[in-house]
């Protein structure tokens, strides 16, 4: 049986069981080879309803794909007034372990499959661009406040988010399309650089 975030336990309407159902064709077939009946085999409902709500399959893709969006941001550290500095430690914790367990390495595996997809689809790289810059905006929210609480030091908030977010994108890819285990040792060079370039010596 797939492994999927609590979002998709027990849906309580048919948006959730869509949602939920088309979660588990994508995890289980990819991609390339999910389709409509795929989606419908796993949808408890009657499959009639798909074709109610969806023209087609990628209609169901974009409309899932801003579900999971919501997942994804609703994954964000929360930031919380005060020490500033504990909230990019719990950012590089969520970062780097994102994806490593169980419950949630399908989760990764799909995210990064429909991110593939906006090499060549606008409507996908709109979606994911919108996503980048709620991880960008909530980092340099971070950074900015570091720098008035008198943590860090007088970095470029926009810069240092941007390293952010591409971090986060690229230890997402790396997880699930690579075996070779890097990620412990760039999670290394990537604290190190938190402690000599963000925050002030104590």
């Amino acid at each position: 049986m797939t492994q999927f975030p609590s979002c998709f336990e027990d849906p309580d309407d048919t948006r959730a069981a869509i949602m939920k159902a088309t979660y588990d064709a994508l995890c289980e077939h990819g991609y390339s080879e999910l389709t409509i009946q795929r989606i419908g085999d796993e949808f408890p409902k009657s499959k009639s309803l798909l074709y109610h709500h969806y023209d087609s399959k990628d209609e169901l893709l974009f409309d899932f794909l801003e579900f999971m969006l919501d997942q994804l941001e609703g994954q964000m550290p929360t930031y919380r007034d005060g020490g500033a500095d504990e909230h990019v430690e719990e950012i590089v914790d969520q970062t780097f372990g994102f994806g490593d367990l169980e419950t949630s390495t399908d989760f990764t595996r799909a995210f990064v499959e429909l991110r593939a997809q906006a090499a060549h689809d606008e409507d996908y790289r709109e979606y994911f661009t919108r996503s980048d810059q709620f991880v960008r905006k909530h980092v340099a929210h971070t950074i900015r406040s570091g720098i008035e609480q008198g943590l860090f030091q007088d970095v470029d908030p926009q810069e240092t988010a941007a390293f952010f977010q591409i971090v986060f994108a690229g230890t997402m890819t790396q997880r699930v399309t690579s075996n070779d285990d890097v990620l412990e040792e760039a999670r290394s060079a990537f604290e190190r650089y938190v402690r000599e370039c963000l925050l002030k010596a104590k």
